[in-house]
């Protein structure tokens, strides 16, 4: 367990990394002698694995790091560079990206450090939008595009009391008993910060290794409240089922947003056609039903708190199939890597954004 408080909040919600070895392989000696331009491709072979293991295991924040919080900001801000990112990229400049994405309507899901899925289909929307090659990379023409968004994205920022003290509540896994909460509040500091400022925890840490978790102690973020305002009014929503983004339309057919969403499964399938918002709630409870979910864990029906570790988190957007709604999470890292019972989900702060660009009787069109 980590002896500095900070890493100790932040450890509450990070996972163990299990590593195991993999089984040797042995294979049979050949009785003939092995071609000299054999050994050379093998070498080839063995150098890009080699380099390839090096990269990966690489950390996304290079150590050590000037431990004065402004000095480290002012050190990741100096570089501008503009490399060449793709899938499986991660570091400083994934997160520049990532955040400029962000503040420009074009959702990464978490800002992590990595070029994941979810990060290659926002910068494949952006793209779209601005009328660019749709290759899924952060070229010079996309770098360029996201000029309007290059103030520096890192930031400080102090931690309160309300940050460091809470209220923070442990979630009971069984629905009975978090009906008995007064609320489904953040369950550590970790939670809360990562997303304030839509941040995964771990980069959260990895940023500020070395820093006490402290009322008045700066720590390094990133600077997602530079966000700009969408350029032109939304008039309809876009679901695409294949690509997991949820797209926000102006007048002709212009893309002005994207989201990445969680979906229902084949066996709860979100239907092809068009939909409208019926309602819209904030901080809303939750009617736990067993009766409508695939893998209910309890039998009973009960009545949840609101709360941002709600099922359906801050913000409910109801849709004309009953039941049916856009809603936030209380899993941000899991987001379009797991299937919903049916409901569009969303992080909570891409929802909440969301939520205030549409109105009920917005129309939701949902293609596959």
């Amino acid at each position: 367990m980590p002896t500095n408080p900070l890493l100790r909040a932040l450890a509450l919600v990070l996972p163990l990394s299990l590593v195991a070895a993999p089984p040797a392989v042995f294979a049979k000696e050949k009785s003939a002698r092995t071609h000299p331009s054999s050994h050379k491709k093998s070498s080839k072979k063995s150098a890009a694995a080699a380099a390839a293991a090096a990269a990966a295991a690489a950390p996304v924040i290079a150590t050590p790091f000037p431990l004065d919080p402004d000095q480290h900001m002012s050190q990741l801000n100096a570089d501008a560079g503009t490399p060449v990112l793709a899938e499986g990229a991660k570091g400083p400049a994934v997160i520049r990206a990532q955040t400029m994405l962000d503040r420009s309507w074009f959702s990464p899901g978490e800002i992590d450090g990595h070029f994941s899925a979810n990060m290659k289909r926002a910068v494949s929307a952006f793209q779209l939008s601005r009328g660019l090659p749709v290759t899924g990379q952060i070229d010079a023409g996309t770098w360029a595009a996201l000029a309007p968004q290059q103030a520096p994205v890192f930031a400080t920022y102090v931690l309160t009391p309300e940050d460091v003290n809470g209220p923070y509540v442990t979630t009971p896994k069984d629905p009975v008993e978090q009906s008995k909460l007064p609320s489904l509040a953040y369950q550590n500091a970790a939670e809360a910060l990562g997303e304030r400022f839509h941040m995964s925890p771990k980069l959260i840490e990895a940023l500020n290794q070395g820093r006490p978790f402290q009322v008045g102690q700066a720590i390094l973020v990133a600077d997602v409240a530079r966000a700009m305002n969408l350029p032109a009014p939304a008039t309809s929503l876009r679901i695409d089922k294949s690509d997991s983004l949820l797209y926000v339309m102006g007048e002709g057919n212009k893309v002005l947003g994207a989201f990445p969403i969680s979906i229902g499964s084949s066996k709860d399938p979100l239907p092809e056609g068009q939909l409208k918002i019926t309602s819209k709630i904030k901080n809303p409870d939750y009617s736990y039903n067993p009766s409508l979910l695939r893998n209910p864990k309890a039998d009973k029906k009960v009545k949840l708190p609101p709360g941002p570790n709600s099922p359906v988190g801050l913000v409910w957007m109801g849709l004309t199939k009953e039941h049916w709604g856009i809603h936030g999470t209380a899993e941000p890292s899991q987001m379009a890597r797991v299937e919903t019972n049916g409901c569009v989900r969303l992080t909570n702060w891409d929802v909440q954004r969301l939520f205030g660009i549409v109105g009920t009787g917005m129309l939701v069109e949902v293609q596959s």
